[in-house]
């Protein structure tokens, strides 16, 4: 997982302030949205948790197992979010809470007016999308990792809430709100395009251009071979793209050969300025700075923390 997209935690309560080991919850409440930090201190199984509106859900320290939609559980860990439909319940179970390891989430509960006149507008505006048909939250894609505008953006939405003293708290946190669903409708549209680009890519064109870019990363990946490839201009081609996903075509070539140069690390005796060629980056010093941004670590300390 990227270092830079964990949430920020939010301050621990004291024990005399607490109802139970178990679940405390603090909201504030906002225009069209409630914001709800649940703590835990106590192993526990089968917490059933339910909300009328469609919840963000983001874990921010700890573990949960999560089950939900009558499927098998799975871990919910830090770098995380899940999206829960309206009246859904979620069976939670806390395998490692404890007064010195706690857990701790937040629910972001989103009004149905808000979600709909978001994605209307963007509907309106910004018509001509190449993955989906039109703007909106798919909740067949429910379990994601936070990328890095995600986490911002909820990490601006709990400072709003829990610090923010104006009078125009709630028209702050609209606006935030609002960036925050587009966000997740971008992150959503990454994670659908992963999963499905290969059966997709004969009859999408993004799906295409992304299937070409995979197995053509160590090749020299131009703006107007690409555009080309999706049968547009550059500058329609590079707006689209950005929009749909939230981030460049040249910004999603870097992180698909800084996930290649990752693998090859894991799993190779490589040296670091192999791996540098081999994931088709033609700098070793612009390689190092790259992946010690995404990443956390130069690729050298990360291949040796990884062996150890």
């Amino acid at each position: 997982m990227n270092h830079y997209n964990q949430i920020a935690g939010v301050p621990w309560r004291k024990e005399k302030d607490l109802h139970t080991l178990v679940e405390n919850k603090t909201t504030y409440t906002l225009d069209n949205c409630e914001l709800n930090i649940f703590e835990t201190h106590q192993s526990a199984k089968n917490i059933n948790l339910v909300f009328g509106d469609l919840v963000l859900t983001t874990m921010l320290r700890g573990k949960k197992v999560m089950h939900l939609f009558d499927k098998p559980g799975f871990d919910y860990l830090p770098g995380e979010s899940v999206i829960v439909p309206p009246n859904e319940v979620m069976k939670i179970d806390f395998p490692e809470a404890q007064w010195d390891n706690p857990t701790q989430c937040i629910a972001l509960s989103i009004s149905s007016t808000m979600i709909e006149n978001t994605f209307n507008l963007l509907n309106e505006r910004f018509p001509d999308k190449m993955l989906q048909e039109e703007w909106g939250v798919n909740t067949d894609y429910f379990h994601l990792i936070n990328n890095a505008d995600l986490s911002e953006i909820i990490n601006r939405f709990i400072k709003i809430g829990i610090k923010e003293r104006s009078k125009e708290k709630d028209v702050i946190a609209s606006l935030a709100l609002k960036e925050l669903l587009i966000r997740l409708s971008q992150t959503q549209a990454r994670e659908m395009l992963e999963r499905t680009y290969r059966e997709l890519s004969s009859s999408n064109r993004l799906a295409f251009v992304v299937d070409y870019i995979k197995k053509n990363i160590r090749e020299e990946l131009s703006m107007e071979v690409l555009s080309e490839k999706a049968c547009m201009s550059k500058s329609h081609f590079s707006r689209l793209f950005k929009a749909e996903l939230g981030i460049s075509p040249s910004e999603y070539i870097l992180k698909e050969r800084l996930k290649l140069a990752k693998t090859f690390l894991l799993s190779s005796k490589n040296q670091v300025q192999e791996v540098c060629f081999m994931a088709g980056f033609k700098n070793i010093n612009y390689f190092i700075r790259a992946f010690k941004q995404e990443f956390g670590l130069p690729p050298k300390a990360f291949s040796l923390k990884s062996k150890k």
